[in-house]
């Protein structure tokens, strides 16, 4: 039987879960300008949501079980994760890796054979997604995000242009981080305990992410392709292409190019100690404040809302064992495979990897089908991968209303999702 504060925590992660759907209908209240806008602007900022249920939570714990009892169960809570996400967005969306990003993209885009703009957005769309398997999925997703942000999203409307792009980019950077070990967090949480390495994850998830991958973003490419060839979601030209003053702003020198270069790599090795990335991202802000004429703005408060969510998300996931686990040890592979990529537009895909890493005596396929199914429903929703809500900050405020659509964006999601799902589910 579960406690009364698991239930109740049940209950209010079904409460966030619905919210993050109602987040437009908050965001149309905050634009009334009424006595209360502040507060459903609050409400209506996604990277919050989960935070403030949260504290709701630990609330209700210190009332029911006593406020040593939530202390205690905040201090037993690991924030790695957030901490993480935090410390990436803020190094990788600084002006030299951005312009270098940028550099390459417009690089590997000239040797496609196909018009620059079809090029240009197919590479973002692909390749930076499968650089997640590398810097990790939270830069890879930072780094896409803002080269959408600056080469198509300022233009105005084209809704449905902006919900497909997005559907496809969380779904590209959820499977684009399995071709090696370390990189993906549902992968992460499990690979230890499975005795996967980076070889495993090549030949048994790797080659199927990156065809899905490709395939993806060639389709979302070819539907857009009469707008992108006319300029009319922006020329893609790179970062900060919209933007003239930044234009005449003179190149950033390779040192301190490469000095960003040097913190980005060591924020990404030393990922699971926060003590020490964190020291390196004081040292990086340092850094960037010394050469401040070869900055533009570091995104320290959207990274923050951003490991605020993840936060919360970790405070109200902690309690959802009593039910997650025995749902996932009950079923047979195949179904696992659809379980887990339903379960994980409700839940967190590491969270629901790890909770499947506890079940005793599982077989190799089912194993497979726990973790290829989490990271084929990462893009449904913002909760389902770690990364996203750092997608929902950069590109949020371009879209109706300046909120995203959680519905619309499931909807969007659909098709990536099924051509990721066919790829997972070939035989092994």
């Amino acid at each position: 039987m579960p406690h009364a504060i698991e239930i109740v925590a049940t209950l209010l992660f079904s409460v966030a879960v619905l919210h993050t759907f109602s987040v437009p209908f908050f965001a149309r209240l905050a634009h009334r300008n009424g006595p209360h806008a502040g507060v459903w602007h609050l409400l209506s900022e996604v990277e919050a949501v989960f935070g403030v249920w949260a504290f709701v939570l630990i609330a209700c714990m210190a009332l029911m079980a006593g406020t040593d009892r939530a202390v205690q169960y905040m201090d037993t809570r690991n924030f790695t994760e957030p901490l993480f996400v935090f410390a990436i967005m803020v190094v990788a969306s600084s002006r030299p890796i951005l312009e270098l990003v940028g550099s390459l993209v417009r690089l590997l885009a000239a040797m496609v054979p196909v018009r620059r703009e079809l090029a240009t957005f197919f590479i973002v769309m692909s390749i930076v997604p499968l650089g997640g398997s590398f810097i990790t999925e939270p830069a890879a997703m930072t780094l896409a995000a803002i080269l959408l942000r600056d080469g198509y999203f300022r233009c105005s409307g084209r809704a449905g242009f902006k919900y497909m792009t997005l559907g496809v980019l969380f779904v590209n950077v959820s499977i684009g981080g399995v071709l090696t070990s370390y990189a993906a967090p549902p992968v992460l949480m499990v690979a230890a305990t499975f005795g996967w390495d980076t070889a495993y994850m090549a030949t048994h998830f790797g080659w199927r992410a990156a065809v899905a991958v490709f395939l993806n973003a060639a389709i979302l490419t070819m539907l857009c392709r009469q707008a992108l060839l006319e300029g009319a979601v922006g020329t893609g030209a790179g970062v900060n292409a919209s933007d003239d003053a930044a234009e005449k702003r003179p190149p950033v020198p390779m040192p301190v190019t490469l000095m960003h270069l040097a913190f980005l790599v060591g924020v990404v090795l030393t990922a699971h100690h926060p003590a020490v990335f964190l020291g390196m991202l004081m040292m990086f802000i340092g850094f960037a404040h010394a050469y401040q004429r070869h900055q533009s703005r570091l995104m320290i408060r959207e990274g923050l809302m951003v490991g605020f969510f993840l936060a919360g998300l970790v405070v109200l996931g902690g309690l959802q064992k009593w039910w997650l686990q025995d749902l996932l040890g009950g079923l047979e592979p195949t179904v696992l495979f659809w379980g887990a990529t339903a379960l994980t537009a409700i839940t967190d895909n590491a969270a629901l990897t790890y909770l499947g890493s506890l079940v005793e005596g599982t077989s190799e396929a089912w194993r497979y089908m726990l973790v290829a199914g989490a990271v084929t429903g990462g893009g449904l929703t913002v909760i389902a991968n770690a990364p996203n809500p750092a997608g929902f900050a950069i590109l949020g405020k371009y879209f109706p209303d300046g909120s995203i659509s959680s519905g619309r964006l499931f909807v969007a999601a659909l098709v990536p999702t099924l051509v990721a799902a066919a790829m997972f589910m070939l035989p092994v």
